[in-house]
Order: C-alpha cells, then structure tokens, then sequence
C-alpha cells in the first residue's frame, strides 16, 4: 500500500510539473509572437510615409501549374509594382520558390510585372527563396540590399520586417491585403505563431545559412543578370 501511495504521489506531482512546464512554454510562445508582431508593426507603413530604399522585395506565394498567380500573390506584385511606379525604389526583387523545374513561382511574378510595364531590367529573381527567413538573408547577402520595403500580406509582414531588422537591414512595410482571403486566413495566423517563433531563433540566436549563397548579384545592376531562360 505504501509504494502505491508512493507512486500516486510522484504521478501527481509529475502531473503538477508538467503542467508547470507547458504553461510556461505557452507563455514564452506567445510572448515571443507578440513581441515579433510589435516589432515588425512599428515599420509597417502606408505607401505615401514609406521612405524611397534601394529595392522592393516582393515575396512569394503559391503559383497554378499554368503559371497564374495566386489572389494573395497577385495582390502582392500589385502593391509592389504601385510602389515602384510612385518612384519608392529604382527596383524590384522578387524572391520564391523555384526548387523544381515543374514549379516556379518567381519567372511567373517577373512576367506578372512586365506585363505590366516594368522593364525586365529592373526586375530581379531570387530563385532561392525557399521561406521567409531565406528571402531576407539573401537580399541581404546575395543582392546587397541594404534599405528594403517589403511587401506582403500584413499577418506575414510583421515577420518578414522583424527578421529584415533582426538582420541588420533598414526594412519598411506595405501591406498588401488588398481582398478577402477566405476562411485559410484563421489557418495561415495560427500557423504564424509557430513561424514566428522559429524566425525569431533563427535571427536571433541560431542565424543558419539559407539553403543556397553562391556570388553577388548587386541589386544596384540590370535584373537580368538572374535570367534562367
């Protein structure tokens, strides 16, 4: 009867301590997130406050098969494309992910933009742009970019410019939510919790390579230099 008691006891305070334990992990979750979210706010701003900068950086999103933009994506190369016409930057880079020859998303937003007018020139492609953290880390290293306006959907942005800033970059906001994007929002704003918290080790205290570096491309030169066809 003792060892019963025994063990009834040690479960119960084993219970108690894990309990403990996920209320406190819970805690640091959402502080982190909230504190990504507050951080990245503060820079997002309207398009006629935004700063000129050296490049828009358009970030990607889904692309059909056929090679049509997304309703998020095309609201994103819409914003981008309104603030390289008002003069905010001399260019455009457009960073996504181009891992397979059978799925592209950054030639479709490069023909997205000509379409409209934009000068391929003025276009550059991070075929490399395999997630958020990535894109940032190689405006940075790859294309130089050291005053960067980012555009994205707003519950994306806040980590994109947490982590711009985190990496030493002077990056602004403009957010591109520019329809309603259905009931995948409340899935897409609970995934972002999780996403920003691995962001904020990434940045912070990890500070992995991206998948791929290789040589400079300076944003300051001709987009075509990031051709693949």
């Amino acid at each position: 009867m003792r060892k019963i008691r025994s063990l009834k006891g040690w479960l119960k305070k084993l219970i108690v301590i894990s309990l403990a334990v996920l209320v406190l992990l819970g805690s640091a979750v959402l502080a982190v997130d909230r504190y990504v979210e507050d951080v990245g706010s503060s820079y997002i701003l309207n398009v006629n406050d935004i700063p000129k900068a050296d490049a828009i950086l358009v970030l990607g999103a889904y692309v059909f098969p056929d090679g049509t933009t997304s309703s998020m994506l095309t609201d994103r190369l819409s914003e981008g494309y309104e603030l390289y016409e008002q003069g905010k930057a001399p260019k455009l880079l457009v960073s996504g992910d181009h891992g397979r020859k059978d799925y592209d998303e950054v030639n479709a937003m490069k023909n997205f933009l000509m379409n409209k007018g934009v000068p391929g020139r003025d276009i550059f492609m991070d075929h490399a742009g395999f997630s958020t953290y990535e894109s940032v880390y190689r405006a940075r290293d790859i294309f130089e970019v050291q005053k960067v306006i980012i555009v994205t959907q707003e519950y994306h942005l806040m980590r994109a410019v947490f982590l711009a800033r985190a990496m030493g970059l002077e990056a602004y906001g403009v957010a591109s939510d520019q329809h309603d994007y259905g009931q995948a929002m409340a899935f897409y704003k609970v995934r972002e919790i999780a996403a920003r918290n691995k962001d904020f080790l990434w940045a912070e205290v990890f500070k992995p390579k991206p998948t791929f570096l290789g040589d400079s491309i300076p944003v300051f030169g001709d987009g075509s230099a990031t051709n693949d066809k």
